[in-house]
């Protein structure tokens, strides 16, 4: 199946949305079925005319007889999560990055607080607009009208420190360390991480690790080395979060996923 990742045109936007992708009904009655492995994004999908059902690690989306829009959010997942279609439906999904979500909108704290991945409606005039871009038929129309709309709805907000935060785990700083630079304490870090990234630095810290060495893969063949390339501490550690993150062993996973691509999914 051919897909196409887009990366915002508007600079702005840039900052805070890796990007999106479309799907469309192109007549068939094939399902499409796929699995996607955890990332550190925050994902919006919506559909036209479909309804989607959640149950554990999977989620199915199946056409609605009636017409509608449903969509929703995926923020924390720390297994691989099985996406199956009955058949495609017209679908727009979009991928923010950490923080950026939280320049749009006022409600992520209480979601990430719960802690479900659920249906989301982010603004008043959300499901209707969506609707409206759903309706051209050229897909550079469809993207011009989606920027405009998120740019209308960005409220800048001072998450500078929570970035510097961010950055420090990335570098592999101990919690302790930042804590310490940062002169906060190592709770602090801790609950304003589920406030603000949905996830815990522990479980950010491993799955930036894991989608590090996905990007590095491509340069460093050898898995001893692209495991202490990523800051793993041993071969065993590697193998282990790798198979808790995608169920199969290293080996096994850069055998069978395209890491060239945008996104990494397996399709079944």
């Amino acid at each position: 199946m051919k897909l196409q990742f887009y990366t915002p045109k508007n600079t702005v936007l840039k900052k805070y949305i890796e990007g999106y992708y479309f799907f469309a009904e192109d007549g068939t009655q094939e399902p499409v079925h796929y699995w996607t492995f955890p990332n550190n994004y925050c994902i919006i999908s919506v559909n036209q005319n479909a309804d989607t059902a959640f149950n554990n690690n999977k989620i199915t989306i199946f056409p609605s007889s009636k017409k509608n829009i449903s969509a929703n959010l995926v923020f924390r997942y720390i297994s691989p999560i099985e996406v199956y279609y009955e058949k495609l439906v017209n679908e727009i999904t979009i991928y923010f990055k950490p923080l950026g979500l939280n320049q749009f909108t006022n409600d992520l704290e209480k979601i990430f607080l719960e802690n479900e991945n659920r249906e989301y409606s982010p603004f008043p005039d959300f499901k209707e607009e969506m609707a409206r871009i759903f309706s051209f038929q050229e897909r550079e129309q469809q993207i011009e009208e989606l920027e405009k709309y998120w740019l209308s709805k960005l409220v800048i907000k001072d998450l500078d420190l929570m970035k510097m935060i961010v950055s420090d785990l990335e570098a592999d700083l101990k919690i302790e360390e930042i804590a310490a630079k940062h002169h906060v304490s190592r709770q602090y870090i801790s609950k304003t991480f589920l406030k603000t990234i949905g996830k815990t630095p522990s479980e950010y810290r491993k799955i930036y690790r894991f989608r590090n060495s996905i990007a590095r893969k491509k340069k460093i063949k050898k898995l001893t080395e692209l495991s202490y390339d990523n800051l793993f501490y041993d071969q065993s550690h590697f193998n282990k979060d790798f198979k808790e993150l995608t169920a199969v062993n290293p080996k096994a996973f850069f055998k069978n996923v395209d890491i060239d691509k945008e996104n990494v999914w397996l399709f079944i």
